[in-house]
């Protein structure tokens, strides 16, 4: 087996998934939105089940696992498809990004730069994924996702970012359905 790769469909995993280049596409609220809005329809139609999460400029961290029915690379795969698709769209539709056309022109060329992609080369590839063997990793990792807007001084409290689990884990009302582990 591959290191970062899933193994066991249905195990509790700690995910990675960056934008090719590290490229700062999550500062406009829209994109954001689009995350949110992808991330909870895989928590009702594709089984994902979400622990932790916390969406950064340019990556996003999840701790999830799929129910028993679906896969977890599936249903990621799918999520990261569409929503590559929906924000290049956007990109090329809306007048709001001021970096626009450099970042369309970016995907593209680095999509040319693979024979299997046919655009545009959005999200790196793979999951950098990390299957958590016990509670005390679990704990490790969620404070670590939940610390990124605090280290990149962002928020002062974890709880105060709105793309982050932190506010569920603080009794607040977050953005994207979870399970409190």
């Amino acid at each position: 087996m591959k290191p970062f790769q899933v193994s066991d469909q249905h195990a509790i995993y700690f995910l990675t998934l960056t934008i090719e280049g590290w490229i700062d596409v999550f500062t406009r609220k829209e994109y954001k939105l689009e995350i949110v809005d992808s991330l909870n329809f895989c928590v009702d139609r594709k089984g994902l089940e979400i622990y932790g999460w916390c969406l950064m400029s340019n990556h996003l961290h999840l701790l999830c696992r799929s129910k028993e029915a679906f896969r977890l690379s599936d249903t990621i795969q799918d999520f990261k498809k569409f929503t590559a698709k929906r924000i290049l769209e956007s990109l090329e539709k809306e007048s709001i990004e001021s970096r626009a056309k450099w970042m369309i022109d970016f995907f593209r060329n680095r999509g040319e730069t693979q024979a299997r992609i046919k655009n545009y080369k959005f999200w790196k590839d793979g999951l950098h994924a990390i299957s958590v063997e016990s509670s005390d990793f679990f704990q490790q990792k969620l404070h670590y996702i939940h610390q990124n807007p605090v280290e990149a001084m962002i928020v002062e409290e974890a709880e105060e970012y709105w793309f982050s689990s932190a506010r569920d884990y603080a009794g607040r009302k977050g953005l994207v359905k979870i399970e409190l582990y």
